[in-house]
């Protein structure tokens, strides 16, 4: 059975929650990886940036729909979600765009739960997280290097 410590990153590409937003898509970029964990000056995951995190940015703000029954107004949309798309809308820092409290997997994990969580919740990068501390991260090309590799062998 594989588990994550066979196939994750250890070689990490963290990111400051001071970081500006601008200089972190750059290091996406030209790393070629979908995400980085957020890390504090003692180097620990505080959260988490995606790509997805930075295209929110290119959104428009979202617009309440409301409607009305028995005289009462309903909302369609919750006022939590429209101020949280709405600070990374406009973020400026890491910490304003990041995801917060990822999800973490544990070196082992078994690859059958990483692919579940990854289909399931729509995660494209998972922080590897051993004792409280970050260890590595895998992402979905780790996972598919699994299925070339089998195939391969084959």
């Amino acid at each position: 059975m594989i588990i994550v410590r066979d196939i994750m990153t250890t070689d990490l590409i963290t990111v400051p929650p001071d970081m500006d937003i601008s200089r972190a898509a750059k290091i996406l970029f030209d790393n070629r990886i979908n995400g980085a964990p957020v890390v504090d000056d003692n180097g620990g995951l505080v959260g988490i940036l995606c790509q997805s995190d930075l295209i929110t940015q290119q959104k428009k703000l979202p617009i309440p729909t409301i409607f009305t029954f028995l005289d009462g107004l309903i909302r369609l949309t919750s006022v939590k979600q429209i101020e949280k798309q709405v600070r990374k809308i406009a973020a400026l820092t890491v910490s304003e765009a990041m995801t917060p409290k990822p999800v973490t997997v544990r070196p082992d994990t078994g690859l059958e739960t990483v692919a579940a969580l990854m289909v399931d919740s729509n995660f494209h990068t998972l922080p590897v997280v051993e004792d409280s501390r970050l260890v590595g991260i895998i992402g979905k090309e780790d996972v598919l290097r699994t299925l070339i590799s089998t195939t391969e062998s084959r």
